[in-house]
């Protein structure tokens, strides 16, 4: 009987352990795109490597992107999904980005904003905005085991991840949805690749090569399980709709807090321009940046993160994210808007931002951490 060498057994392990991989990416694709790389002359895609270990995350300015799963959600898109969601509203109120969660981790984007619901016919937990299925066959471990692979190839580098069941994608909420979501962030290789540390954001060094979380749910049905394993808990129920200036305690003691800019709909009379819908929104970012470059903490406040979400639609009038964010005609979007107010800004801390198709400007990202 021939028997291998032990040199040739490691081999088709190795072999094995990379096709096994490569069906896990392969799956994660229709969210998680395809990692072409890095240009050797980027100065995002490996850019936390400039910074010290010992800088607070809170400290940081990390740029991210809202409804970051809609990136490839199209026309065509849709109506191949359309016989699980039947008729909704046109793809351009869904989509939000239009770079990969790979392409964007490249181009220094470190927050991902992550919408889920069940996948239709299988217990997994997929993608969604909205009622807007985002892919019926890719789940979350999928895009998680490729943020993992995209965090070995990036040792230096961290990823924020905001995880929340989507309401709006009129898909059950049951013990069965904890149980997945709960086993999916907790199995041996995540506990490898996420942040263990619970209430708290800490250091950039214990976070390097490592995922963080921020849960915007809450375990309702798992009493036995601990209520914030790892992470911070960012409680729905806190979070005000449409709110501009919430104040949100992830940590009582010490304390730690959140204040929050989400006016995803801007505060304008009905039927309002979009000149008029994005001015308002511009002015409910910026004001908040203003408070977190003016303002340390109050009190007794160990860590004080401030997140402001640039994106936004408006129901009324038929604004769409792509018109906030990029403008309409002769209106200048957000995007354009905020690129000269970073640059004139630099050197302050901001805090999280969540963009909308920041690709549209280039130097976007780049003013935003500050390099």
């Amino acid at each position: 009987m021939l028997m291998s060498s032990d040199a040739e057994s490691s081999t088709m392990r190795q072999y094995l352990a990379e096709r096994a991989l490569d069906e896990v990416l392969d799956r994660a694709a229709p969210i998680l795109g395809r990692d072409t790389g890095c240009s050797p002359s980027s100065p995002t895609c490996d850019w936390m490597a400039k910074f010290p270990d010992h800088i607070k995350l809170v400290d940081m300015n990390l740029p991210g992107t809202h409804d970051a799963a809609t990136w490839d959600y199209s026309a065509a898109r849709q109506a191949e999904l359309i016989k699980y969601t039947g008729p909704i509203r046109d793809s351009v109120f869904f989509r939000c980005q239009e770079r990969s969660l790979v392409q964007a981790s490249n181009d220094g984007i470190r927050v991902f904003d992550l919408r889920l619901g069940y996948n239709p016919g299988n217990d997994t937990i997929g993608f969604y905005h909205g009622v807007a299925m985002l892919g019926p066959t890719t789940t979350l471990q999928d895009v998680l085991y490729g943020l993992y692979n995209w965090l070995i190839a990036h040792p230096s580098e961290t990823i924020l991840v905001s995880i929340n069941q989507e309401e709006g994608s009129k898909t059950l909420y049951d013990k069965k949805f904890e149980e997945i979501l709960f086993a999916t962030l907790n199995n041996e290789v995540g506990k490898r690749f996420w942040l263990p540390a619970a209430g708290e954001l800490g250091t950039l060094g214990p976070a390097r090569g490592k995922l963080v979380l921020l849960q915007r749910f809450t375990y309702r049905l798992l009493s036995s399980l601990p209520a914030n394993p790892f992470g911070i808990h960012l409680d729905a129920k806190q979070w005000t709709p449409n709110g501009g200036d919430i104040k949100l305690i992830y940590n009582e003691t010490p304390k730690r807090v959140a204040y929050i800019q989400d006016t995803f709909m801007p505060l304008v009379p009905p039927h309002s321009s979009a000149d008029a819908n994005i001015t308002s929104k511009f002015e409910a970012v910026t004001g908040h940046l203003k408070k977190a470059m003016n303002q340390r903490s109050e009190g007794e406040v160990e860590e004080a993160l401030y997140i402001s979400f640039a994106s936004a639609h408006a129901n009324v009038d038929l604004i769409t994210p792509n018109v906030i964010a990029l403008g309409k005609a002769s209106t200048a979007g957000m995007n354009e808007r905020l690129l000269p107010w970073f640059k004139q800004n630099k050197g302050h801390r901001f805090g999280i931002v969540l963009l909308d198709f920041y690709h549209s400007q280039s130097e976007l990202v780049e003013a935003i951490i500050g390099l």
